[in-house]
């Protein structure tokens, strides 16, 4: 079977939002580690981790699978952007590259009027 129907910006900007959502729930989630059951940082990384999910399954009624699910991959940038701001990783040349690579390949994908 194959569909025909566009993506809608709408969709694009859903699945972005769920990129946010479970990259910040990771991140909340790397701050918890060792933290135990009652960690408030592990709470809210389950939270918005499942708010990406929502997110995600929502973003799939505006667009094709093809184009939309792509689009997580700037979990990986936003997961670079805290690593590097908020727990001193280090930014390196391969790291930098890699980031325009999932920019490059986000704006292909995503940019175009599918």
């Amino acid at each position: 079977m194959t569909e025909t129907r566009t993506t809608s910006p709408i969709g694009i900007v859903l699945m972005i939002a769920a990129a946010f959502s479970t990259a910040s729930g990771q991140f909340f989630w790397k701050l918890a580690a060792g933290g135990g059951l009652f960690d408030w940082h592990l709470w809210a990384g389950f939270v918005l981790y499942g708010l990406g999910a929502v997110l995600m399954t929502v973003a799939f009624r505006f667009g094709r699978l093809s184009v939309l699910h792509p689009l997580l991959t700037v979990g990986y940038v936003i997961a670079l952007i805290y690593g590097v701001a908020f727990l001193n990783e280090p930014l390196s040349l391969p790291l930098l590259a890699g980031t325009v690579l999932i920019l490059a390949g986000v704006w292909l994908v995503g940019g175009d009027s599918h």
